[in-house]
């Protein structure tokens, strides 16, 4: 009988089925974290390639 709930028990411990769904839940929060405390910094760098964009994009328009 404590050969049978060790080997239960054993076998558990082997199951990895839900591992790949761990990997990448950790993987999503990690780049959340990152993206909290560089938060104001890409807040930055996104505003400045917007800006480059929006005035090429005039140009363009204008015939420029």
């Amino acid at each position: 009988m404590l050969t049978q709930i060790y080997g239960k028990m054993k076998s558990f411990w082997r199951n990895e089925d839900g591992l790949g769904m761990l990997e990448m839940i950790l993987i999503i929060a990690v780049i959340v974290i990152i993206a909290v405390i560089f938060r104001t910094q890409l807040k930055e760098i996104v505003t400045s390639l917007l800006g480059k964009a929006k005035s090429k994009t005039e140009n363009f328009m204008d015939g420029q």
